[in-house]
């Protein structure tokens, strides 16, 4: 039998394990692109539930534990892996509800509730993933239950089914067997369990060197931030750049090679490491290189760029106007109301223009967490609120924020890309109620197409391409269509694959890395191969991480 202060270490002993075997598992992922790789979303969402119980009293009842564990995690939940690990723990909460302490059968009750929320939250759930894993876990962890209560036992036999459930995945799912991998999310999931096992067992917390609350201190804390505050004023450059990268252990290159690229290509240059992590600050007028030479040394955890001559201005006409104040609750007032997530000054511009009260920054690499969503929701006065995810691993943060919202409603529209989500908004008629809305811009979502041009953020093989780390790929609809060395010509192709004789629109939207005259070029090459009734708008999007982003219709 485990009490709550064995349940609260058991938790801090998981995140601990993730956080530190973080990079192996984002090394797991097969999409070649810059993602919102899985061991950093798990691991940052055990973070959220970790520093919360780091300011629990002790002795608290063992259900006391669970509840603040699950809120934590729900609102701190980041991608797909993140959301699903809130569902798993949230069911610790409700299974151990009104208990002081907890047995074995305990705790596989817990893990069963968990289990089957998990399932049924995603829309197709697929075997070969954690959801694979959580559930032999479960069932194995039953079977050890009905022969002996002790917590220990069940819970050794969770951990060993869930290995073994692992070792079973690249069989369930083709591509992690041809990619040679197992499930990156199902192998995170393991390793929070072999985490609290530890606790369990022999009382001991598996400590993280260099842990994330060290981390945070060193370079989140006061000092970094004070030498950005003199940077700040000094304004050569358009945009000030921040970012921060989970250290690839292969890399041998000294952060001091980033420091001396980054001075070439701007000024105010602030590079801080540690063991895990480079926190970077420049003022530049390219960032999408900076983030590209960034990625030569890991994942990028975290991603902020501001256009510091808007932000000035802005700032004369306005003293009102603050970009970092924190999101106030409002009234809802107002029948209908947007939330759009976005990355890049000119796309956050155009779904404002085109009626989203708040964005949140968010997109590859930077999934926002369901707290994220939840605010900016509550921030929009109107009873009724659309959230358009605009990226397929954000869908299922925004779906639990539902859950969260007493005095308002959200709807979630499952936009999987930014053209989806134009075409969602485009599509909304004021007179019409929120039923009629959400039936149109659901009707506009499946009759765009949706493609675009980014980089290999590794080597890899994925859609019958060998890819090498910083070739430029195309994406149609999601699936890779091919790989180049000129990102125009690449859009060129790309355009030709999307088209044919109904096409009436092409939006087409650059970001950091493409200049205007190669943006123009794109245009007119384009302009000259389809037919003169179509029509063709180009937008300065600056998305961070795709050269282009294209919308037909």
């Amino acid at each position: 039998m485990i009490n709550g202060n064995c349940l609260l270490n058991a938790i801090i002993s998981g995140t601990n394990n993730i956080t530190k075997n973080k990079d192996s598992i984002d090394k797991l992922n097969i999409f070649p692109v810059p993602d919102g790789d899985t061991g950093t979303n798990m691991s940052m969402t055990m973070a959220s539930a970790m520093d919360e119980l780091k300011k629990a009293p002790q002795n608290l009842p063992i259900c006391k534990v669970a509840s603040i564990a699950a809120s934590a995690l729900l609102r701190g939940a980041r991608g797909n892996s993140g959301t699903i690990l809130s569902l798993l723990f949230r069911g610790f909460s409700k299974g151990l509800c009104d208990l002081e302490n907890a047995t074995g059968r305990n705790l596989v009750n817990a893990l069963s509730i968990g289990v089957n929320a998990a399932y049924k939250a995603v829309m197709k759930p697929a075997e070969g993933t954690i959801l694979t894993v959580a559930r032999v876990a479960y069932e194995k962890g039953k079977i050890a239950s009905n022969i002996s209560d002790d917590t220990v036992y069940v819970w050794e036999e969770i951990c060993k089914g869930a290995w073994e459930a692992l070792a079973t995945t690249p069989e369930l799912l083709p591509v992690l067997k041809k990619a040679g991998v197992v499930d990156a999310g199902g192998k995170g999931l393991c390793l929070i369990f072999e985490g609290m096992m530890s606790v369990f067992k022999d009382g001991t917390i598996i400590e993280n060197n260099g842990s994330s609350e060290t981390t945070a201190s060193k370079i989140f804390g006061n000092e970094f931030n004070s030498v950005i505050n003199k940077f700040d004023d000094d304004i050569n450059f358009t945009y000030c750049t921040e970012f921060i990268i989970g250290r690839d252990v292969d890399v041998s290159a000294s952060p001091e090679t980033l420091r001396c690229f980054l001075e070439t290509i701007g000024d105010c240059v602030l590079v801080v490491d540690d063991e895990e992590i480079i926190k970077v600050h420049v003022h530049t007028d390219s960032p999408g290189l900076a983030l590209q030479e960034a990625l030569s040394f890991g994942q990028l955890l975290k991603v902020k760029i501001e256009n510091m001559k808007e932000q000035n201005k802005v700032a004369k006409n306005s003293s009102n106007d603050n970009v970092d104040v924190k999101l106030q609750i409002v009234e809802p007032i107002e029948k209908i109301g947007f939330v759009a997530v976005a990355a890049g000054d000119g796309l956050k511009t155009l779904f404002r223009d085109l009626g989203c009260l708040n964005v949140v920054s968010g997109g590859q690499t930077m999934n926002p967490s369901v707290e994220d969503i939840l605010e900016a929701a509550l921030a929009t006065p109107a009873k009724n609120v659309f959230i358009l995810p605009n990226n397929k691993n954000i869908i299922l943060a925004a779906e639990q924020a539902v859950k969260l919202a007493t005095d308002r409603k959200i709807i979630v529209l499952p936009t999987r890309t930014i053209p989806q989500g134009l075409a969602a908004m485009l599509a909304f008629n004021p007179d019409f109620g929120v039923m009629e809305n959400f039936k149109l811009m659901s009707d506009a979502i499946d009759h765009v197409k949706s493609g675009q041009v980014t980089f290999a953020a590794r080597d890899a093989e994925y859609g019958g391409f060998k890819i090498k780390k910083d070739d430029i790929l195309a994406f149609n609809s999601g699936k890779l269509l091919h790989k180049a060395k000129n990102p125009v010509k690449s859009l060129i192709k790309l355009v030709n694959s999307l088209t044919d004789k109904k096409t009436s629109f092409i939006t087409i939207i650059y970001g950091h890395g493409i200049t205007e005259e190669q943006a123009e070029s794109a245009f007119n090459q384009i302009k000259n191969k389809v037919s003169t009734d179509v029509d063709i708008t180009l937008i300065n999007g600056q998305q961070p991480l795709d050269y282009f982003i294209v919308s037909v219709e």
